[in-house]
């Protein structure tokens, strides 16, 4: 079945030279040209969104936002496209649960190799944890794999998707210790640049939900992290 793509911009050229090259991969593409189209078009639930940041009536990330915060839309990977350069743009996105930045001028052939790398691991992770795993239970935390869903006792708690998955992570393998490149590998993948920061500002916002339990995720000084054996 051919992979869906939502290419979300204002700048038409930039929408029609998206598509073409998608269209020309094999991909099937829908098309917006704001953010409030762009929600509009994820509820056919696309494999990926490619999101531009600097849009009218909704930008891109407050679009990213709404989209994270929909259990029916949260797990759909996001693409941001912008003109804009610099760290703090960058970890914001990431903090709002995109998988990918890339800045433009945009290569076609670039972009279509992010695409195709960003669905890959997305398949990756998907396949790699047998559905007896999908449930990972620790002192009264229960995270679900297949729904997105963390539980304390019977409280639901809302996680981002790149905060949900880093806590999956750690948590499918209690004492082992994970560096910041790792956690960035696993989560990120290798083909993204994320810097280092970006891993401790979602665990605190990780531990920030947790409450009392977040003493389950551990600082090993100088190393990285790890979930509580």
């Amino acid at each position: 079945m051919k992979k869906k793509v939502l290419v979300v911009d204002d700048e038409r050229d930039i929408v029609d030279l998206l598509t073409y090259n998608l269209k020309k991969e094999g991909y099937d593409v829908l098309t917006a040209y704001n953010g409030q189209e762009a929600l509009l078009k994820a509820a056919s639930r696309p494999d990926l969104i490619v999101l531009d940041l600097m849009m009218p009536l909704l930008d891109g990330f407050e679009t990213c936002k709404r989209l994270k915060a929909d259990p029916s839309t949260l797990s759909i990977p996001v693409i941001f496209l912008t003109a804009k350069s610099g760290e703090i743009d960058e970890v914001v996105g990431f903090e709002l649960g995109a998988d990918d930045y890339i800045q433009k001028p945009i290569s076609p052939r670039k972009f279509v190799a992010r695409v195709k790398a960003l669905l890959r691991r997305v398949e990756s992770v998907a396949e790699e944890t047998p559905s007896a795993e999908r449930i990972i239970r620790a002192d009264g935390l229960e995270i679900n794999r297949s729904t997105f869903t963390v539980k304390l006792g019977k409280r639901e708690i809302f996680f981002p998707k790149k905060e949900f998955e880093l806590l999956a992570l750690l948590a499918a393998s209690p004492g082992r210790v994970y560096t910041r490149e790792m956690l960035l590998n696993s989560i990120w993948g290798s083909d993204v640049v994320v810097v280092d920061r970006t891993i401790d500002v979602h665990i605190r916002k990780i531990r920030e939900k947790l409450g009392d339990h977040a003493y389950l995720i551990e600082t090993i000084k100088g190393v990285g992290y790890r979930f509580k054996d």
